[in-house]
């Protein structure tokens, strides 16, 4: 199996889990980490709009947590013609982004719709000029 088929199945999954009430617009999203971790996440909406969560920043947030920090491959996967991330996770997505070049896959139910490279998807995002550290 691909680190494709992989994803794709894993967002798929964490798609089916999404808690989309009001748009009944469900989203998942799985990430490989340079370490070799596949972690996903689902878009998870709230009554206060805009206090939901996207699916593409669950994953990074669970990412995080399981102790990675640097993503090799993305797929995003909504049942539409073509659904990339939001402004605001492209910039995550950056932020975590082992180099500029790496696959963000956006998929429907059925496959692979497009693949971009970050760099295509935010051309000119917010960079530190240094890592931070503790």
């Amino acid at each position: 199996m691909s680190a494709f088929d992989k994803l794709f199945e894993e967002a798929k999954a964490a798609r089916e889990t999404a808690y989309a009430p009001y748009s009944n617009f469900k989203v998942g999203a799985a990430l490989l980490t340079t370490d070799g971790k596949v972690i996903s996440g689902c878009n998870v909406e709230n009554g206060a709009y805009p206090e939901g969560v996207c699916a593409e920043g669950g994953a990074i947030s669970a990412m995080v947590r399981a102790g990675s920090t640097k993503i090799d491959e993305v797929v995003v996967i909504a049942d539409a013609a073509l659904c990339t991330p939001c402004g605001g996770c492209r910039q995550k997505l950056s932020e975590f982004a082992s180099n500029r070049q790496i696959k963000i896959h956006v998929a429907n139910l059925e496959g692979l719709r497009r693949t971009f490279t970050m760099e295509e998807l935010l051309p000119a995002g917010f960079e530190l000029n240094e890592q931070i550290e503790d």
